[in-house]
């Protein structure tokens, strides 16, 4: 990535490259929820011969994160990605006491949702065999590039996976640690989300998500229960029903303008998705006013 200053002309601002791995990882575990929105847990976490670099929690999806950080490029993200996943479900109490230990909790083994557990391997530049080797739909492994500028900048940037249709368990069955670990984990897409909706609903979805991804910086994640759209942080979740959708905004009671007083306030009740405000809606009709509403989420939440 190349980075310019604006002055007269541009500026070209040199990379500050890394020189060990250890500065990569006091960097982002001082910004673990700046940049991801993870919960620092503990660093160099020591369990059966094995040395995890970082534990996080999501809060948002209840579940843990290992962080591994990375210069050389000679290692196998699948192999170790999974032999740490393994790793966690074979130890579950040990990394329920070593969170409630370092964040002062009490958080149970039912707590936790173990399916949405993941590895994020974070490096300054990743080989074309590791780019292609996460080319799987269902893979919970993410890579992330980080860089560092001349200027005190720095950018973290995932590797997007190039149109993955292929599953992971169709490798699976020639090796046990991605079978074993494989059956307990579910990577979720936005096509499982829209196998039972109607062809009106599925096409207001695409619609209303062309309509979002217009904005900029916008990201789609699907997760267990609803599609998340990130920019920095959720901006909008979007729960496709049968016959409707039903959406949160992901702004606190008091922060939305809305004088249609179409969003039903949530800020009291039980509900997934992130912020106080819900709609549900099964036809385009107030679509122009609904992004409106949307616009002010990503004002809010924008990074």
């Amino acid at each position: 990535m190349a980075l310019f200053k604006i002055k007269q002309a541009l500026e070209y601002i040199k990379e500050k490259p890394f020189k060990l791995e250890k500065e990569i990882q006091d960097l982002t575990e001082q910004n673990l929820k700046t940049v991801f929105g993870l919960d620092f847990v503990k660093s160099e976490f020591a369990l059966n011969n094995f040395r995890l670099d970082t534990l996080a929690f999501d809060k948002e999806a209840n579940a843990f994160v290992i962080i591994e950080y990375k210069r050389d490029k000679n290692f196998s993200v699948i192999d170790q990605g999974y032999a740490y996943l393994s790793l966690m479900l074979n130890n579950k109490a040990d990394f329920i006491l070593e969170f409630n230990e370092n964040l002062d909790k009490t958080l149970k083994r039912n707590d936790v949702d173990w399916s949405q557990s993941r590895v994020l391997f974070i490096s300054p530049a990743f080989t074309n065999y590791q780019r292609e080797a996460i080319n799987f739909k269902d893979l919970p492994i993410e890579l992330w590039e980080v860089k560092r500028f001349e200027n005190d900048t720095v950018s973290f940037d995932q590797i997007q996976k190039a149109g993955a249709q292929e599953s992971i368990k169709t490798i699976s069955k020639t090796d046990n640690t991605i079978d074993n670990v494989a059956k307990e984990i579910k990577v979720y897409s936005e096509q499982e989300h829209l196998e039972n909706v109607t062809e009106e609903i599925k096409e207001l979805y695409e619609k209303l998500k062309s309509a979002i991804l217009n904005f900029d910086n916008i990201e789609v994640k699907p997760k267990k229960k609803y599609i998340a759209f990130v920019s920095g942080r959720n901006v909008i979740d979007i729960h496709p029903q049968r016959k409707a959708l039903k959406m949160w905004l992901n702004l606190n009671k008091g922060e939305l303008d809305d004088p249609k007083n179409l969003m039903r306030d949530v800020s009291t009740t039980g509900h997934w998705g992130n912020g106080d405000y819900e709609l549900q809606i099964n036809s385009d009709d107030d679509l122009e006013y609904i992004l409106s509403l949307v616009k002010q989420s990503i004002k809010k939440n924008i990074k």
